[in-house]
This record gives C-alpha cells, structure tokens and sequence, in this order.
C-alpha cells in the first residue's frame, strides 16, 4: 500500500516518523520541524489513518510491507525510524524483518511483549472504549465540530484524548462529516493491535543505536517489560520521561525532543 506521508527537511540523512493508533502525520509536526535541521524527516499516515488508503487487513505484516515500499518508492536506503505506540511495534516488527535498512530506532512508550485482554485488561479495555464511542457518534446528527465533541463527553471525559480523536473528523465535498479513520477495520483488527499481535520474535536484534521512551505515567511499558526489551534488543538504551503519559511527545514536547535530540545526534 502507497503510504501518505510529508517531508520536513532537505539535507541531511532520512529520519521516518510512525506514529500511533488514531494518530497520523500532522500531529508529528512540531517533532519533525525540530529535526529538520539536521535530518530529512518524513512523517507517514499508517493504513487506515490520516489520508492513506483503507484496507480491510491492519496488521504488523502488513504495515510493515507498507513501510518497506515506502523505502523503495523515495529511493531511501536506510533511515532512523522513530514510532509511537502502535508505530512503535511497525518500527520493532521492520528491525526484524528488515535491520539493513535500519540506521537507528527509537520506540516510544510501547514494549514489545504482546498485549494480554487479562493481565493488560485497563489498556485493551480502554481501546475497545474509545472505538466504541467513535462508532456510536451518529455523524448524520452531527452540524459542527462542537456537536461532536458534546456527543463523545458522552462516553470519554478527557477533553485531550477528544481533541485528538476530533482531528480524524473530516468533511467531505458535501460538506457531511465523516471519520478519515477507518475505524471499521481497527475494531475488527483490534486484537492484532494490542493484546494478540504478531509479536517480535526475533532475540538478539542489533547492529544499530536502539532507544526506548517510556513515560512514567503510562503503563504501557512497565519494568517488568524491561526484561524482555533487553532480550530482545540487548543494547537498547531506556529512558523515563517524569509528568507524561502514554503521549509523551505531546505532554512534555521540550523534554521529549531533547530527548530525542540527544540520542540521535550524540
């Protein structure tokens, strides 16, 4: 599949941005300007977001063949890959398939373990919550971006994580509001993307800079995760980022990028 994507950048070595689930390229922006100056970023829409086709498949085969074609389309041979979440298993599953293509990694706040409806019940609970009240918002009924936002307090409190879902909110040439997220197909593939995906299999991936960010608010990688990145990526570097949760690059963005700055160009 021919990923959409935006480019950040004109000199430099390529530095690709994955990002997570109901996310896509723009909201990588503020990253990416921040590392343009030294790297050609480019930012992509995942199958099934932001303006890249919809497929009835979403798995992390599949998104990764899609990243792979992304390669051979802009002729990049090999780039530092940067993912969050549901990007960061994209980028964990292509360094096993394809590490001569890896110049780095950097994987925030998603481990590589796979994601168990018992013993990870509140993360998988709060997906199937989420696509839930995305999928029982009416969009028929709904006038203005407002009126959306009224219909999701109905079932999601947070006013940030609503903000972030609203940007899918697109209106077509009749002006009729419609979710660019395939939300149909992350439901029915949901398994795959949490609690029963193709896990990496692979022990021992090096040969590469590898670094982990978690946030200390986020349960998505606990230290008892730390174990199996190790196994599988013996040399990964593990940094905390204090104050963030699981988006971390939106919650602390000064301390992430430094972060991020840090590894990438030390």
């Amino acid at each position: 599949m021919k990923l959409f994507s935006r480019k950040y950048g004109e000199a430099g070595p390529p530095l690709i941005i994955i990002h997570g689930l109901y996310g896509m390229s723009d909201n990588w922006a503020t990253v990416a300007k921040e590392l343009s100056d030294k790297f050609v970023v480019y930012t992509i829409d995942q199958r099934n977001h932001g303006r890249s086709p919809h497929s009835d498949i979403h798995d992390y085969d599949s998104m990764c063949n899609d990243l792979k074609l992304f390669f051979d389309d802009n002729n990049i041979d090999k780039a530092t890959l940067v993912g969050h979440s549901m990007g960061g298993k994209t980028v964990m599953k292509f360094a096993e398939k394809y590490p001569e293509y890896i110049s780095a990694i950097t994987v925030v706040d998603i481990s590589p373990k796979k994601y168990d409806h018992k013993t990870d019940a509140e993360l998988t609970t709060d997906h199937r919550k989420i696509i839930g009240a995305l999928l029982n918002i009416n969009l028929e009924s709904i006038k203005t971006r407002k009126d959306a936002d009224t219909k999701l307090s109905e079932y999601l409190n947070d006013i940030k994580l609503r903000g972030f879902l609203l940007k899918n909110l697109k209106k077509d040439n009749n002006r009729k509001f419609y979710w660019g997220l395939n939300i149909n197909s992350i439901n029915n593939n949901l398994e795959r993307i949490t609690d029963k995906t193709d896990g990496i299999s692979t022990k021992g991936i090096y040969g590469f800079p590898v670094l982990f960010i978690r946030g200390l608010k986020s349960n998505y990688i606990t230290d008892n995760d730390i174990s199996l990145i190790r196994e599988i990526f013996p040399y990964a570097d593990i940094v905390d980022i204090p104050e963030a949760g699981h988006w971390i690059h939106a919650e602390q963005p000064e301390l992430f990028i430094k972060t991020l700055k840090n590894f990438l160009l030390e």
